[in-house]
């Protein structure tokens, strides 16, 4: 039931140690299950972006409404309170924090720079219209990174399809004003939920291939001099395998990341979401889509490398109490493995702050669960990843990485069951046998008062919370004999840093 690490060679590493699994039931009647991880240590299978952890905000207004309920309030891009203490300290505590900045209402945006004749006005609802809002106005005084640019400029409209080409004068001119103001800006991604069958409206592949090269053309010129240069990235859509196989293929070299988004848990209306979260083959099926588009980009001439540019998890803004609260954690946690493990370089969670689903309240801005559990993935999961398997219950989902920052590795295990603990013994490949008793760390991360659609976590018991000052608490481990199994309590997660497995890997 311990720590062990076996020197093997990779053909019998997933079949060694296949001990049975079986059920010990206490005498107060909990059951626990024996399981065993495996980590292959000789090679990484992938590796992430030292922020893969990412964050939007978006464009919505208060008037944005889902199914009877408004939940954006004052999180638009428009109107947030950028010197909210929490929400500073929430940022500065990743250090660095990818922001993406856009979403739906981005392909009606125009930037109010000086050469621009059209009045600045913000979005106005209007259901009659595309989206269900008029054409918005960004006054650049409250400008400070944008990442969405507006990708129907200049285009027509023939039935569900945008056709000709884009217009770029608008956005190139917002361009220059970022220039000249110094901005920093990691990259400019061309259009929202346009691809394959679009959202609202769809470009054709090829059309929008040479879209992304009108872009790539306009920031040659004008960060002429200029290094590095913002990153092109496209298309932001839902994945469509022909649609990205053609753009790929057509955009060769103009583009430098391919991005798309996740929704795979359907309406935010929809009360199956939880029972959907909590069952292992249906969190399966979006490793297809992971797998489908790093195939594309690995047998096609591109460079470009693969993003998730928004993920909610349930559309139409999620809902509450299940997006916003600690069942969501297994999703959101499941996701950051899973898309690692198939070379996703970032992951954009959608929001930062606005909507059922933001790491922070929309009213409050106190960090929800998925707050923390993203700030300690970034602390302890590092860029490269490893093979990982478990045997046992269906229900434990695992993930590991070279850890971050410090030597040997961190494991991630979720625990989609409500009655069994799990005991999970550890077996590595390719790695010397640990020559001293240095403690394991561990942080077990729970609901309060075993309530998974509750708003309120637990870290090692205690409670994870702002202060009065709004800062954001410190995530203390435990720290556990090398020799013990690690114990993973029902609906739990558990992220583990094993200091002394040196793995050829990580080195």
């Amino acid at each position: 039931m311990g720590f062990e690490i076996r020197l093997l060679g990779r053909s019998p590493w997933r079949y060694y140690l296949l001990l049975l699994c079986f059920i010990v039931v206490n005498i107060e009647g909990d059951a626990t299950e024996n399981g065993s991880i495996f980590i292959y240590g000789k090679n990484s299978i992938g590796q992430i972006d030292d922020d893969f952890v990412c964050a939007t905000l978006d464009w919505w207004p208060p008037q944005k409404c889902d199914y009877g309920s408004c939940s954006w309030g004052q999180a638009s891009l428009f109107n947030l309170d950028l010197n909210n203490k929490i929400l500073l300290n929430a940022v500065k505590a990743f250090t660095p924090l990818k922001l993406r900045l856009g979403g739906t209402l981005q392909d009606k945006l125009i930037y109010g720079t000086e050469d621009s004749h059209n009045p600045c006005t913000p979005f106005v609802k209007d259901i009659t219209r595309l989206f269900h809002f008029t054409q918005g106005c960004l006054p650049l005084h409250r400008a400070k990174i944008i990442f969405g640019l507006n990708a129907l400029a200049g285009k027509s409209f023939q039935g569900g399809s945008a056709v000709g080409p884009w217009n770029s004068t608008n956005a190139e001119s917002f361009l220059r004003y970022t220039v000249k103001k110094n901005y920093t800006i990691h990259g400019w991604e061309l259009g929202n939920e346009l691809s394959g069958k679009g959202i609202g409206k769809s470009i054709s592949a090829g059309q929008y291939a040479a879209d992304v090269a009108a872009l790539r053309k306009s920031i040659e010129n004008v960060y002429r001099g200029v290094v590095p240069k913002p990153l092109v990235i496209a298309p932001g859509g839902f994945f469509d395998a022909n649609w990205y196989k053609e753009f790929v293929t057509k955009a060769g070299k103009s583009v430098d990341v391919v991005t798309h988004h996740v929704y795979n848990l359907g309406p935010g209306v929809d009360v199956n979401l939880t029972q959907k979260i909590l069952d292992p083959s249906y969190l399966d099926g979006e490793g297809r889509t992971f797998n489908n588009l790093k195939n594309i980009l690995r047998t096609s001439a591109t460079s470009a490398t693969a993003w998730v540019g928004e993920a909610g998890g349930a559309y139409n803004s999620g809902r509450r109490l299940v997006s916003d609260a600690f069942v969501d954690s297994f999703w959101y946690l499941d996701q950051l493995g899973m898309s690692a493990v198939y070379d996703t370089k970032t992951y954009c969670r959608q929001t930062l702050i606005g909507g059922n689903y933001g790491l922070l309240d929309t009213k409050t801005f106190m960090p929800n669960p998925d707050y923390y559990s993203a700030l300690l993935w970034h602390r302890l999961m590092g860029r490269r990843v490893l093979e990982t398997s478990f045997v046992g219950t269906k229900k434990i989902r695992v993930y590991a990485h070279c850890a971050k920052q410090s030597k040997g590795i961190t494991v991630l295990l979720l625990n989609l069951g409500n009655q069994t603990t799990v005991e999970a013994k550890l077996g590595i490949t390719f790695a010397p046998i640990p020559s001293d008793s240095t403690k394991r760390e561990e942080y077990h991360l729970t609901a309060k008062s075993l309530d998974i659609h509750s708003q309120t976590m637990l870290l090692n018991g205690n409670i994870l919370s702002v202060d009065k000052d709004g800062n954001i608490p410190s995530l203390k481990p435990v720290y556990v004999e090398p020799l013990k199994p690690i114990v993973v309590a029902p609906l739990s997660v558990v992220f583990a840093h094993i200091p002394n497995a040196i793995l050829p890997a990580c080195t």
